[in-house]
């Protein structure tokens, strides 16, 4: 059993889980799998967002050549737009990892992150590698450099800007030192602890022809990754159409693209390729000293028996000794691991480990059911199994007897652990800058976590025997269960706080001294007792002081009141924290679900929070119409501020009495994404015309669907001012936009986040007026934020100013603003 305890001692944390817990072992993956194991090459592809990487070329690096290939998103992708949802920030960046894991599972390669945050788009590599702190996070690239051990390294986007965003252009800065500062100690030394230096061969710009950009060359070193695979029966194209439409939120959704497929790229440092991409790198056997093993397992392939897997498990079984008496111990732990799992497939192993619940609280037992079978004539004993839990590796549990199991009869067993630690996203356990996230307590580099796509999870560990060897099976941990529509499906396993709080809404805002009452709804997760409060404020009034609960059970829901009022009427932004004491510990989480079809449901536990907002804000009209956009929380804001929202469905604009709306708002992108709004829109036009008031949120400039958005011409077109402090200039003091019912002024433009606007409109009417100019610094100033026009009776307002961001963060100067845009003084 010494054995056993050997395989315990190191544990492989993957890069990527399936969303089932056991691997697919048909014929594809087996023949696939013999083909990975007699290659040692691999390659690590660096970028900036999800979405950015070169899908075709990863799915062909990993499945033709059948390189361990890698992608390392330097950012989750939080600063995005979401075109499936009304997620936004942190939640959008949860949502975007896991639509890239899904990704992966179709390409093959796998995936890494930075603590770099996505703060939203940046016009140069200065500001953001400033932003982000451009050494912690150059400390993370070389980590992944240490750990994974690429060959070649591979950029999308090259350090001179043709690549346009500021992070795309940092990304290969970052590439690009990281290539030279993984191979020098005196660089992050305190990562030697537990990696080695690595000097990669080579690191090369995956140059791209995109639009009016065209940076390949025919005397470039140039990949045909269009080929066709009979084995699984598609070529690159068309696996790389289906991985990145893996990329809903961003609308990716591709065209599977079939026959040749250049890629061009050009040298930056280390020696060019001339005829291979691993030019000078031995990618066989003999890199590591172990011909023979290339020579075995050549054998053991051409004598394979499709019809009859297992009888190449002997020879499967003497080969996998050899390979764990491999010296170099990276590539005995990568290969030791991919022929473990070939030899469970090919002897009919089948083993999954699943919770009995979805959701467990800190501190109680986790109860799991494991379920093996084996579906081949071969001896096969389970001798020991054991669990990793969010924080430590259970010893092996050797069993006292273990006799053979039987041939296509599924043994099952019950286990316990004890759930010992939250499933937060190790990312966001902390409060984090806008640049980056706070990871540094990740215990200095030892724990595998800092660029990996989500947590280590739950896993359950199986040790068999099979003929003179044992072999380790790892397993995730899920919970289980049938949705009567899409049948068996697999979730992650979820460890929560014994009570959760959260606020019903995430602004409150008051304009005057009276109160408000703040509802928190609680859920245990346990049996409990305890109570909540809120931690005081400065300046705020809250009752009462404390509400306990007692004698609740697992899954029970409630919710409390606790009366609010600002104390004085200064203006000011105060956090509402609700703490939660259960059963004799302290808890400041909520809960929020997020689920979509094509990603894992995911379940996260954000701060207990919500923005108290005193501003003196008046209001004019009541009833809003709102036309929904793409990721749009503006009507959530405006029921805040008083208004009553209705959103307006197509009968209703086609057929109903608009003049009942003191304004009619369209979402973000509503343009872009509601095919039914060309149809719609004489109808608003008409709406205006006889009084309403139209107030249109920006559109991309890329896909519109009306020739003119406005009663007059106007185009938006990809410019923006990304400086969230970029001075604003009014134009036009005497708008009524500036002035009624708020009158605007330079404090109104305080703490704004992110940008101030993107998409900005040119060629702008005459007829319109344009009362605001902005630029980022360097920049000539730009009027295109804000356009008034009176139309009619009515009035049309198009703005590009990001009130998407700043209503649902609370911003008081925006909510004036927007409010004044709503506000027509001629009604």
């Amino acid at each position: 059993m010494k054995r056993i305890i050997s395989f315990a001692l190191f544990i492989f944390i993957s890069s990527s889980v399936f969303s089932q817990t056991a691997p697919p072992s048909d014929l594809i993956t087996i023949e696939q799998s013999f083909k990975k194991l007699d290659v040692l090459g691999s390659v690590l592809y660096v970028a900036a967002h999800p979405d950015d990487e070169n899908t075709r070329l990863l799915a062909y690096l990993a499945q033709e050549k059948h390189y361990r290939t890698g992608y390392l998103s330097l950012t989750r992708g939080d600063g995005g737009q979401n075109l499936i949802g009304n997620e936004q920030g942190e939640q959008l960046g949860l949502i975007r990892t896991q639509e890239l894991l899904a990704a992966r599972r179709m390409d093959g390669a796998e995936q890494f992150f930075s603590r770099a945050n996505d703060f939203g788009f940046s016009k140069g590599p200065g500001e953001t590698l400033k932003i982000w702190d451009k050494e912690k996070v150059l400390s993370d690239v070389v980590w992944v450099i240490r750990k994974f051990r690429p060959d070649v390294i591979i950029c999308r986007f090259p350090t001179t800007g043709e690549g346009g965003h500021g992070h795309h252009t940092a990304s290969a800065i970052l590439a690009q030192e990281a290539f030279t500062a993984a191979a020098d100690p005196s660089r992050f030394p305190e990562q030697l602890k537990y990696v080695k230096v690595w000097q990669a061969k080579r690191l090369l710009w995956n140059t791209f022809n995109f639009g009016s950009v065209n940076t390949t060359n025919p005397d470039q070193f140039k990949l045909d990754v269009g080929v066709y695979n009979p084995i699984i029966g598609k070529g690159y194209g068309e696996i790389a159409a289906e991985s990145r439409s893996n990329h809903k939120t961003q609308g990716f959704g591709s065209a599977k693209q079939r026959g040749e497929a250049i890629e061009y790229f050009k040298t930056i440092l280390g020696d060019a390729p001339k005829t291979d991409l691993m030019d000078g790198v031995n990618t066989t056997w003999a890199r590591v000293g172990a011909e023979d093993i290339s020579t075995d397992l050549s054998a053991i392939q051409k004598s394979f028996d499709i019809d009859r897997p297992d009888k190449s498990v002997p020879a499967l079984v003497d080969l996998l000794d050899k390979v764990e008496n491999v010296k170099d111990g990276y590539w005995r732990e990568q290969k030791t691991k991919d022929l473990s799992e070939l030899i469970a497939a090919c002897a009919g192993i089948w083993i999954e480990a699943y919770a009995e619940s979805p959701i467990y609280a800190l501190g109680d037992t986790v109860s799991v059911i494991s379920q093996t079978l084996v579906r081949s004539d071969l001896n096969i004993s389970l001798k020991a199994t054991s669990f990793h839990s969010l924080k430590h590796f259970i010893e092996p549990q050797i069993r006292a007897t273990h006799p053979f199991l039987q041939k296509n009869r599924i043994s099952e067993s019950e286990e316990k652990f004890l759930a010992d630690a939250i499933t937060q996203p190790y990312w966001l356990v902390y409060p984090h800058s806008m640049g980056s996230y706070n990871t540094d307590y990740l215990d200095n580099y030892n724990d595998d976590q800092k660029t990996l796509p989500e947590n280590t999870p739950h896993f359950y560990y199986a040790y068999f025997k099979i003929l003179n060897a044992i072999i380790e099976l790892r397993r995730p941990i899920e919970y289980k269960h049938v949705d009567p529509a899409r049948g068996e499906l697999y979730e992650p396993l979820v460890i929560a706080p014994p009570v959760t709080a959260n606020v019903s809404d995430k602004d409150y805002i008051f304009n005057s001294n009276k109160s408000q009452n703040v509802e928190v709804k609680l859920q245990s997760f346990t049996t409990t007792s305890g109570s909540i409060s809120i931690k005081p404020i400065d300046g705020w009034k809250i009752s009462p002081d404390k509400i306990d609960f007692a004698d609740k059970k697992k899954g029970e829901e409630w919710t409390v009141d606790f009366k609010v009022e600002p104390t004085d009427d200064k203006p000011k932004t105060s956090v509402f924290e609700a703490v939660v004491t259960a059963n004799g510990k302290t808890f400041s989480m909520g809960i929020k679900t997020i689920a979509y079809n094509h990603i894992p449901t995911i379940t996260y536990f954000p701060p207990a929070q919500a923005n108290l907002i005193n501003i003196d804000l008046k209001t004019a009209g009541k009833k809003m119409g709102y036309i929904v956009g793409a990721a749009d929380l503006v009507p959530d804001a405006l029921k805040q501020v008083g208004y009553d929202v209705h959103i307006l469905t197509e009968n209703e604009i086609m057929n109903s009495d608009l003049s009942v709306y003191d304004a009619i708002v369209t979402g973000v992108r509503a343009f872009n994404v509601d095919e039914r709004l060309p149809f719609e829109q004489p109808k608003l036009l008409e709406y205006v015309k006889n009084g309403g008031n139209l107030v249109v949120q920006y559109n991309n400039n890329a896909g519109v669907l009306v020739p003119q958005i406005g009663p007059y011409p106007f185009r938006p077109v990809n410019q923006r001012v990304t400086d969230e402090t970029a001075k604003v200039t009014v134009l036009d003091p005497t708008n009524p936009v500036l002035n009624y019912p708020n009158k605007i002024n330079d404090a109104d433009f305080d703490g704004w986040i992110q940008e101030r606007g993107l998409y900005f409109v040119s060629d702008i009417d005459p007829k319109y007026q344009t009362p605001l100019q902005m630029n980022d610094p360097g920049e000539k100033p730009n009027n295109g934020s804000l356009i008034v026009t009176n139309y009619g009776k009515g009035r049309f307002i198009y703005t590009s100013l990001a009130f998407f961001r700043q209503l649902p963060a609370g911003v008081p100067g925006a909510y004036r603003l927007f409010v004044n845009l709503l506000s027509n003084p001629k009604k």
